[in-house]
């Protein structure tokens, strides 16, 4: 029983125990380190209620099954070629979308930030100086001139994180990271989608156009024709006056969808964020080759399809999070903070054996009254969590909503179109029998202007219905979360998403 003791003495007081120190002090810093992994006073993730159907209202039954938005990139869903080459463009200049990069670029620098926060700082140091001390400070009187000369590692103060402390924070910037990388691919999104819209609006007024400026040639012509007539004394004043004040509305009609058109373009360049050439389409627009026709699928697949809801699903994870880190506030914080290397008088002796220095400072501090400081600091983390839930359920709602919206309004404006079809057939009949009575003597001039302006104000509603009926599939593959997966321009997640 007595031997052990006396080896252990022996141990002590040996230049043996001096060396394995460090590596003693070392091997409890790594157990300390594996115990605060299995560490964490972060709560259980609530779980939202969104408070959504499990189906869509009205699945329009008579609506024919298309393609599903989930695995659909936007080169697929819109064949248009120049609207493509407009995405594109976009793609690479817009500046919302690119403020949305540098945004995650930042958010991932703040992450990396935080995440060294929870790794050791060492670092070298190298010192050397000579000193002359006063003959008066000096047990000789006489002054003294000494050197100083020091080489070694050392580790700044580190903290053990027993509680989660500093991994809740950098787990908490993950998320916001991931949170700003989705954001971005939501915004992404949202530039095809308007590229998209402002494309069509675009192609409906160069249509329009064609139509109303072809009304005024024809209208003009008519006007040549009665200015004619009544100078011969075939047509009456009053029948002259129709006609002019029919070509006058032709023209001002005309010169109305040019200053949209114009503003139309003027947007529509602002977003692409570069000059491009707008000049006017003369073909008018083929549903299925501009966009093609989506399935809504479930509301379950927007959980994972919508970049705006994963986003506010990570923002919601990074706010409880920061419960965990304010829970940890409570309990001690120790802080380890070390040294290791050669200290000499003389340079040439400075790597010798006896020249060995190092040190060891661990620290513990727990504030025993602030105020009700780290209370308050926990309410705020917990207040916070509970408006991350809040905007997640409000997200995953107005999601809902405007799938249910595009569904909506895809199935009703089908149903304008064939109407508005039947209604310009029917006036372009009772414009030509219009134009057969009138010229019969059986019916006033009145008859036939009426017939000609009904006739281009159902030429005009027509096209539009036929924009909304494509914006429609356009909003309804921009509400599916449609290709925002294949989206250019993010940066890269982190291995551990």
């Amino acid at each position: 029983m007595n031997k052990p003791r006396a080896v252990c003495a022996v141990i002590q007081d040996s230049p043996q125990r001096r060396r394995l120190l460090p590596m003693r002090f070392a091997a409890t810093a790594l157990a300390a380190a594996v115990r605060a992994a299995c560490a964490s006073m972060t709560p259980a993730l609530p779980v939202p209620d969104p408070g959504v159907a499990d189906r869509y209202p009205a699945s329009q039954p008579d609506i024919e099954p298309g393609a599903s938005a989930a695995g659909l990139d936007w080169q697929s869903a819109f064949g248009d070629p120049r609207l493509r080459a407009l995405i594109d463009l976009a793609l690479a200049n817009n500046r919302d979308l690119r403020t949305a990069i540098l945004r995650v670029e930042e958010a991932r620098a703040i992450h990396g930030i935080q995440r060294a926060e929870g790794l050791p700082t060492i670092g070298v140091s190298a010192e050397g100086g000579r000193s002359r001390g006063s003959g008066d400070s000096g047990p000789t009187g006489e002054p003294v001139t000494g050197s100083q000369y020091q080489v070694g590692l050392g580790l700044a103060a580190w903290e053990l994180d027993l509680w989660g402390r500093v991994r809740s924070l950098e787990q908490a910037a993950l998320q916001q990271y991931l949170a700003t990388e989705e954001a971005r691919r939501a915004v992404a999104q949202a530039v095809v989608t308007q590229v998209a819209q402002g494309y069509l609006a675009l192609r409906e007024l160069d249509e329009r156009l064609v139509l109303a400026q072809s009304a005024l040639d024809s209208r003009n012509e008519s006007l040549r024709i009665f200015t004619r007539r009544h100078e011969v004394g075939a047509a009456s004043k009053f029948e002259l006056a129709q006609v002019r004040t029919l070509s006058s509305q032709a023209r001002s009609l005309v010169a109305q969808l040019q200053q949209q058109r114009a503003a139309q373009a003027n947007a529509l360049v602002q977003l692409v964020g570069t000059p491009v050439d707008l000049a006017p389409s003369q073909g008018a627009l083929e549903d299925a080759a501009v966009v093609v026709p989506l399935s809504a699928g479930l509301p379950s697949a927007l959980l994972l399809q919508r970049p705006d809801i994963l986003a506010a699903e990570h923002r919601l994870r990074a706010a409880n999070a920061n419960i965990g880190a304010a829970r940890a506030a409570f309990f001690p914080r120790i802080t380890l903070t070390g040294s290791a290397g050669w200290a000499s008088r003389e340079l040439d002796g400075l790597f010798e054996s006896r020249t060995r220095t190092w040190s060891f400072l661990p620290s513990l501090s727990l504030p025993l009254f602030d105020g009700g400081g780290r209370r308050a600091s926990l309410d705020l983390a917990e207040v916070r969590r509970d408006l991350a839930v809040a905007d997640y359920e409000r997200v995953v709602q107005a999601a809902f909503r405007e799938v249910a919206d595009a569904l909506g309004a895809q199935q009703w404006l089908d149903e304008q179109v064939q109407a508005q079809a039947e209604a310009l057939e029917a006036q372009a009949e009772r414009a030509r029998l219009a134009r057969l009575r009138y010229d019969a003597g059986a019916a006033a001039f009145l008859e036939v202007l009426d017939a000609q302006r009904d006739l281009l104000t159902a030429q005009q509603q027509l096209v539009q219905a036929r924009r909304a009926t494509l914006a429609s599939r356009t909003a309804l593959y921009a509400a599916l979360g449609g290709g925002a997966g294949a989206l250019p321009g993010g940066l890269p997640s982190p291995s551990d998403r």
